[in-house]
C-alpha cells in the first residue's frame, strides 16, 4: 500500500496516512526455522489523525 492511495481508515474515516519503521533491534521479525538470522525490520502504514494501522511489511524479504 503505498501512501499515495486513497485509503479511507476503517476508525476515524480520515485519509491521511504516513508510514514508519520499527528499526529496534528487538522489534525485528525473524524466520521460524532459522536458528542465525539478522531478522528485518517492520514498516507500518497508519493513519495520522487516529493512529490505526492498516499495514504492517516485513522491509526485507530475502532474510527469509
Amino acid at each position: 500500500m503505498s501512501t499515495k492511495e486513497l485509503v479511507t481508515c476503517k476508525s476515524c474515516g480520515s485519509n491521511s496516512f504516513t508510514t514508519g519503521q520499527v528499526k529496534n533491534s528487538h522489534a525485528k521479525v525473524y524466520p521460524v526455522d532459522k536458528i542465525i538470522s539478522m531478522g528485518s525490520s517492520l514498516i507500518y502504514t497508519f493513519c495520522k489523525d487516529c493512529g490505526d494501522v492498516s499495514s504492517i511489511k516485513v522491509e526485507d524479504t530475502s532474510k527469509f
